[in-house]
């Protein structure tokens, strides 16, 4: 019976490593990363609004904002036509100019495909969560109203 003690703790220990894994993996899962191969198909989805980071590693800016932005991607968790996304512009240069990057960190909206704000506000959760939600809802309204238009013309 002693010999079975270790392999039982080592069981144990097996299995919470990997509770702990997945419950780590889980909490950034509410924010995608997206390279150059993957950008565009991402934020052309229609009826969806992209919220994206850029930044770049070795700036302090962005190094600040701690966990701001996986706080954010939990809390747009229930959003369904809102997705938080995040883009390294170390290693995806040539995207961040085809999208006009020139600070960091930088927040932009994309709804369908097209950039439809930028956010320059104050860096809160909350505050960045209202402003997603107003300009998604104006980016959606917008595209009703350019079908309406599109119908007429029919």
């Amino acid at each position: 019976m002693k010999g079975d003690h270790p392999s039982l703790l080592a069981s144990i220990l097996l299995i919470s490593s990997l509770l702990l894994s997945t419950f780590m993996h889980d909490a950034r899962a509410e924010v995608i990363t997206l390279t150059e191969t993957t950008f565009s198909d991402k934020v052309k989805e229609k009826d969806t609004a992209w919220f994206v980071k850029f930044c770049v590693p070795w700036c302090k800016h962005c190094k600040n904002l701690g966990s701001l932005w996986e706080e954010l991607g939990k809390t747009m968790e229930g959003e369904d036509e809102i997705e938080v996304g995040e883009v390294d512009c170390g290693t995806n240069k040539p995207l961040c100019s085809k999208v006009k990057i020139g600070s960091y960190p930088s927040f932009k909206v994309f709804y369908n495909g097209e950039e439809v704000a930028r956010y320059r506000g104050t860096r809160d959760v909350e505050l960045m969560r209202t402003f997603v939600l107003e300009e998604t809802e104006k980016a959606a309204a917008a595209a009703v109203d350019s079908q309406l238009e599109d119908d007429k013309d029919l």
